[in-house]
């Protein structure tokens, strides 16, 4: 499967090169006549972003890799390729901190709270997005998505009152209540995807919790080693872009919240709390759904079970010769069957 995957999309695989490209042909035998319209698609895997870029900008690709341009990188892009038609979309992946629960010291539900109340988003969301990214729980907040917490339900939450000297002021005292103090700091290691989208926020992230005297080491890890190392908890604070496919309760509690979840990389489990995943999932009611899920995002972040720093929002650019591409608003998984593009030239 890794080495030839099959299927029965628009496009077939044709060939790997590690670190090079992705090549797949168009599926003569695809169930919709006359689609797709291009004959092929070629990845060519380029690590550095800012080379990336470069290329799209000098005309050597057609498209950016989708969500991957960051707002303030989007600004120089366009200077270098104002022909480029850039749309910013919500992926509704959230940036969160995964904290290792089972392990001491984060065994302690003090300890986790006082890194909760640590949290300035609206830096985060300042900084790495120029204001354009989402503060939010679990759930993909409103207008892009339909289950988010209202605003002032959010701000009655650990970390979530713009109030952030207060919040900081709790969150000490917690720490020295543990033991610990500007004499007595905690070392930790915060372990990072060795690329941009997880790297910047994680900087961000130790920088903060230095307020609070949790003094943190970046521990970046290449991304085929990323998923076996936080699935196995081999670590003690991570920063974790957690996707989501569809914005769906269903999806993001089983996937993410659930005791037996391989994607529960936190180990979190409240099995009360998981009947209401139930319940929610068997209502028809749609105000009375929303009115659930509000209830368990709550629940989650007053557990601090995977802290939300932001929802992120990314831009896909393309030349203007690529036609009928359609980016989504609330997921980068779906929408790239790329049947219905064409190029004019």
């Amino acid at each position: 499967m890794r080495q030839h995957p099959i299927g029965t999309g628009p496009f077939k695989f044709a060939s790997y090169k590690p670190n090079e490209s992705i090549k797949l042909v168009r599926n003569p035998d695809y169930w919709k006549p006359g689609r797709p319209y291009l004959d092929a698609i070629e990845w060519t895997i380029i690590p550095n972003r800012s080379t990336a870029l470069l290329a799209f900008a000098a005309g050597k690709l057609d498209m950016t890799f989708p969500y991957e341009v960051t707002v303030p990188l989007l600004r120089d892009l366009k200077a270098q390729a104002p022909q480029a038609i850039c749309e910013v979309r919500s992926r509704n992946v959230a940036s969160t901190v995964i904290i290792n629960r089972d392990a001491p010291p984060f065994d302690q539900p003090d300890l986790r709270r006082a890194m909760a109340l640590a949290l300035d988003r609206k830096s985060f969301v300042d900084v790495l997005s120029e204001g354009t990214a989402d503060t939010g729980g679990a759930m993909l907040p409103p207008p892009d998505g339909l289950w988010g917490m209202p605003v002032e339900m959010l701000a009655r939450l650990p970390g979530y009152d713009p109030d952030i000297r207060r919040n900081r002021d709790e969150a000490r005292s917690i720490m020295q209540r543990l033991g610990y103090g500007p004499d007595k700091p905690l070392p930790i290691k915060v372990t990072s995807r060795n690329i941009p989208l997880y790297r910047d926020p994680a900087v961000m992230l130790i920088d903060q919790l230095k307020e609070i005297w949790i003094n943190g080491e970046l521990d970046l890890v290449e991304t085929a080693n990323w998923n076996p190392k936080i699935t196995r908890r081999d670590y003690m604070v991570g920063l974790e872009n957690t996707g989501s496919a569809v914005d769906d309760p269903d999806q993001q509690f089983f996937e993410n919240y659930a005791c037996d979840s391989d994607r529960n990389f936190t180990g979190y489990c409240n099995r009360e709390l998981e009947k209401l995943y139930l319940q929610q999932s068997a209502e028809t009611d749609a105000d009375k759904r929303r009115r659930l899920v509000w209830e368990i995002d709550r629940k989650l972040q007053e557990d601090v079970a995977r802290p939300i720093l932001f929802h992120t929002r990314g831009a896909t650019c393309w030349q203007p010769s690529v036609k009928g591409l359609t980016t989504m608003v609330n997921s980068i998984y779906n929408g790239w069957r790329f049947e219905d593009t064409w190029l004019d030239r």
